[in-house]
């Protein structure tokens, strides 16, 4: 005896590889399908139909294929509303709770399909009335509050990954960035360049989440440059990129390295516990830069220029200075509300943060990583983001490149 339920794939399902990533996953998590309707799009911009009957041995089997292919974009047929139950304590999610993709995602309520608000993946999705209408929005599992009426199974929810451009144009799409050292970057920085000049012209958002290795290796000044220039309009970071980038104006070195000689200046190894010594003195970094004590750099131009900066802490961080976040949930917290903000996000030579950002960010936004380390970028380009690129660079050739094309 089996149980079997109808689904409906829709869109350029073929060409996007949609339909076959459906069908392999019926099979591969032990159920059967069956077509029942197959209408192809016959020219470009036509789109492709297709309803299966889906089976399975038993009703677990089923849903658990049925949310897979719920996460690919296929929808359970028959207008339904989804299934809503309350959460029964704080931070405490109902048994079969749906659990989000980065994808925009739509929620049948009363007869309605609602766009779900702040996509994001890993959260519940909870419905909310605001002025007598409801509303669909992602929440994480740790604020969650007793009564939330949260969204439970798969009835009722419509997911669109992003599809395949039917126009080309921009490197920015669906499967188009990948990970190469051996794409020409000129151009593909000269691309970054003009969506960043788009973002601003617009009012838009660009937020650069950054890494130590951008003062080790020569980058700093670039992306102080740009700061100062209104390209960057918030900045997330560790608290180890905030102490070699001040270390850096207080001493001249990073890590306790001469970042133009590459000498090691006696005592060099202990800049950084200075740097953080001297800063907790004045207060904080905005502190030590009213007072004079820091004169130069990307954390000098993010408060000269009134650019936002989260830095998060970790377990390894000595000090930690005196603006690093150290509980864990308020940083994510901080780091959620950057990443809804942002257009267009620079994850520049960090995977701990640049990872931490981009679990908070819609697939839809878009994400150009960089490193030196193609593991790092190939990390980062797999979490989910659709159009995004990747580049296998050195951060200080990458940065200065940037900064020539936006300021010349």
């Amino acid at each position: 005896m089996t149980v079997a339920r109808a689904v409906e794939l829709e869109g350029h399902i073929i060409d996007s590889g949609l339909m076959a990533r459906c069908f392999n996953a019926v099979m591969d998590m032990g159920g059967e399908f069956e077509v029942e309707e197959f209408d192809v799009g016959r020219h470009k911009h036509a789109e492709t139909y297709c309803r299966m009957l889906v089976s399975a041995d038993t009703e677990a089997e089923l849903r658990a294929i049925l949310h897979e292919l719920n996460q690919n974009g296929a929808t359970v047929t028959g207008a339904r509303d989804a299934t809503l139950e309350t959460a029964p304590d704080d931070q405490v999610v109902p048994i079969d709770f749906y659990s989000t993709t980065n994808h925009p995602t739509y929620i049948r309520v009363e007869g309605e399909w609602l766009a779900v608000e702040e996509p994001e993946m890993d959260c519940a999705l909870v419905v909310e009335d605001r002025d007598g209408e409801p509303r669909v929005r992602t929440k994480v599992l740790n604020a969650i509050e007793e009564g939330d009426l949260v969204v439970t199974g798969e009835t009722g929810i419509r997911v669109e990954p992003p599809e395949r451009p039917r126009n080309g144009g921009s490197s920015f799409g669906f499967m188009q960035g990948g990970v190469s050292s051996e794409r020409p970057s000129a151009s593909l920085i000269a691309e970054i360049a003009d969506e960043m000049r788009d973002v601003r012209e617009n009012d838009g958002t660009v937020l650069v989440v950054c890494g130590p290795a951008i003062v080790h290796s020569g980058g700093r000044d670039a992306l102080a440059d740009l700061v100062r220039a209104g390209y960057i309009d918030a900045l997330s970071a560790g608290n180890g990129f905030a102490v070699h980038d001040l270390e850096r104006d207080l001493y001249g070195t990073s890590l306790g390295v001469d970042t133009e000689t590459l000498e090691h200046p006696r005592k060099g190894h202990k800049h950084h516990i200075y740097t953080i010594s001297e800063i907790g003195r004045a207060g904080g970094i905005e502190a030590a830069v009213e007072a004079g004590t820091i004169e130069s750099g990307v954390m000098y131009e993010c408060v000269q220029n009134d650019v936002p900066y989260v830095l998060a802490g970790s377990i390894r961080d000595d000090g930690p200075l005196p603006d690093t976040v150290t509980d864990a949930i308020e940083a994510q917290a901080a780091i959620r509300d950057q990443a809804h903000d942002a257009d267009i996000v620079l994850m520049l030579s960090t995977l701990l943060h640049s990872v931490a950002v981009g679990n908070c960010l819609p697939s839809t936004t878009k994400t150009v990583c960089v490193d030196i380390n193609p593991a790092t970028v190939t990390q980062l380009l797999d979490r989910g983001s659709a159009q995004a690129i990747g580049m296998v660079t050195d951060i200080g050739t990458f940065l200065p490149m940037l900064a020539d094309e936006l300021l010349e």
